[in-house]
């Protein structure tokens, strides 16, 4: 196929209207609400009534640990599921929403990439449906609601300095992580220290993703903690009268977003929480919707298998009740390169001892994912770089652990370049190999959680906690909150909390710097070391370079 950029290829997309596209999976017209003719969302009342179909085959796409040279989860995702399409089954695609932040940064937009894209690219990296929007409008009149409370008096006794709510802004702006408010006298409230998050860290957005209908969502919006007061009784958002309003602004945000790939195959994109702070799958909603729709679902989690699969299973499945049926693990050539040693200036060159060493990395997330009782196959997203002594180890490795590695074209060659593994997941779950199970008890012991996710999927040696998180644990299990799953922020690039561990290292110590309460969204946030929850720009962010040409049409998205 001729190439170009990611954008111009999108543009030379022939797109279906999107009642087209949803008619081909039994969608009737008059249970989309169209946003333009390539994009709607799928009305509540529709959801509902398909509640007594029966579900289809779930597909994890995640990946090995990434690196700055690339793995291409999102683009794989979009490829086998094109592949699935082509071979004549049934497949729709579930993935998250991008945010404006990282669009205008430095990672550029989450649509996928090459002729494995979802279309409209500019819309969805962009506007898209409002939902981000809508996310951030409830997030911040919660916040509003916090600072007039105290106010006008402050009836609840909330003590300013346990604020822990901060507002959310979906871009990248250093200059709001720490702020102080309501400054300029008397007519402008109580000044206090404040700050701003992005808006895909906001526990509203992991709310929304995990909410099963309307009801649930409003009260996990009601069951927000946002402070304490000065004897550290929580204060609810509930108890400020929040949730019923805050549900009126998510109403249609909570009814998934339906789109189309290049080869006209339905998308659900849906949702977006950070893959560190949060669990990093696109909705329950848009999930579970798709299973009802199609024989195959493929869907993806965030950053690597140690922390996008392990809270996919661990948090959303175990949530949402559903069960994977085969997990793909995305590897590359020069990343499994750079996992054994070498430098991201040297990966050109062919070094196929690197590659074999690298593999470390990749038996430990198979044999993981293993762990899980899910088979898993490997996909190879191929670059031009690529040579067959490279491929071949990355064959030999998956081999070794009982699973196969096949070779995908599809940035270049959409749904054609993943044929055969389309084909080898399809046998897969065939053979019925699945038996899906969390990685631990809900009723085990929150401590315990972390240091079963430490030891077996981190291979750590131990955790390490200071008295206050020791405490913190105990508080928390006293409050009602100890049945809750862990939710593991750790740097994404290496087992290890040290972002410069590649490779497969093992006997390390996992320090536990903090916990973190999301009552709302229901786990615990576990923090290993400094999490950024507003990023800042780079030096050139890629804002630098979008803009409207002559024509009118955006150039520099990617």
């Amino acid at each position: 196929m001729s190439q170009g950029s990611d954008i111009e290829i999108a543009r030379r997309a022939k797109l279906k209207p999107i009642t087209d596209v949803a008619a081909k999976f039994g969608i009737p017209a008059d249970a989309l609400i169209p946003y333009g003719w390539t994009k709607a969302k799928v009305s509540a009342q529709y959801l509902d009534s398909i509640q007594s179909f029966s579900n289809g085959h779930l597909i994890l796409v995640t990946a090995i640990s990434p690196t700055p040279a690339g793995e291409g989860k999102t683009t794989t995702t979009v490829g086998l599921g094109d592949g699935l399409n082509r071979i004549g089954k049934k497949a729709i695609m579930a993935l998250r929403e991008p945010s404006l932040g990282p669009c205008f940064g430095m990672k550029g937009g989450a649509a996928g990439g090459g002729y494995a894209q979802v279309v409209p690219m500019e819309d969805i990296n962009l506007h898209f449906t409002g939902d981000f929007h809508a996310i951030t409008s409830a997030h911040n009149l919660l916040s509003a609601l916090i600072d007039n409370h105290i106010y006008w008096g402050n009836a609840l006794g909330i003590d300013q300095r346990r604020v822990g709510w901060k507002r959310v802004l979906d871009m990248n702006d250093r200059a709001l992580r720490s702020i102080v408010n309501s400054l300029g006298g008397v007519s402008n409230g109580f000044p206090r220290e404040d700050g701003f998050d992005i808006t895909v860290a906001s526990e509203v957005m992991a709310i929304l993703c995990l909410a099963k209908d309307l009801k649930d969502l409003e009260t996990r919006l009601g069951n927000i903690i946002v402070a304490y007061t000065r004897d550290k009784k929580p204060i609810r958002a509930r108890d400020l009268k929040a949730d019923g309003a805050m549900t009126v602004l998510l109403k249609d945000a909570l009814q998934p977003n339906l789109v189309q790939t290049l080869e006209n195959n339905p998308v659900f994109i849906h949702g977006g929480p950070f893959a560190n702070i949060a669990h990093g799958c696109n909705s329950v909603l848009a999930t579970t919707t798709a299973l009802k729709l199609a024989d195959y679902v493929v869907t993806e989690a965030g950053f690597g298998a140690d922390l996008g699969a392990e809270k996919f299973f661990d948090i959303k499945c175990r949530k949402a009740g559903i069960a994977p049926s085969a997990v793909v693990i995305v590897a590359t050539v020069r990343a499994l390169k750079m996992h054994g040693g070498v430098a991201k200036d040297d990966l050109k060159a062919e070094n196929a001892a690197a590659v074999a060493k690298g593999c470390e990395n990749l038996k430990r997330h198979i044999e993981n994912v293993n762990k899980f009782g899910v088979p898993a196959v490997v996909a190879v997203n191929k670059f031009v770089t690529d040579t067959d002594a490279e491929i071949a180890e990355v064959q030999k490795a998956a081999e070794s652990m009982g699973t196969k590695a096949f070779l995908c074209t599809h940035w270049s060659d959409g749904g054609k370049g993943t044929e055969d593994l389309a084909h080898h997941v399809v046998k897969v779950i065939d053979e019925g190999k699945a038996n899906f199970k969390p990685l631990y008890p809900a009723e085990m012991k929150l401590r315990d959680k972390v240091k079963t996710i430490a030891t077996e999927i981190y291979r750590a040696a131990d955790i390490a906690c200071d008295a206050s998180v020791e405490t913190q644990f105990k508080d928390f299990e006293a409050a009602g909150f100890g049945h809750f799953p862990v939710c593991m922020a750790k740097t994404q690039y290496s087992f290890s909390t040290d972002p410069n561990k590649r490779g497969a290292p093992t006997g390390h110590i996992v320090p536990i710097r903090e916990l973190r309460l999301a009552a709302g969204a229901e786990f615990i946030v576990v923090v290993t070391g400094e999490i950024m929850t507003m990023p800042g720009l780079p030096k050139v962010p890629s804002a630098d370079s979008i803009r409207l040409d002559d024509k009118g049409l955006i150039q520099g998205l990617f």
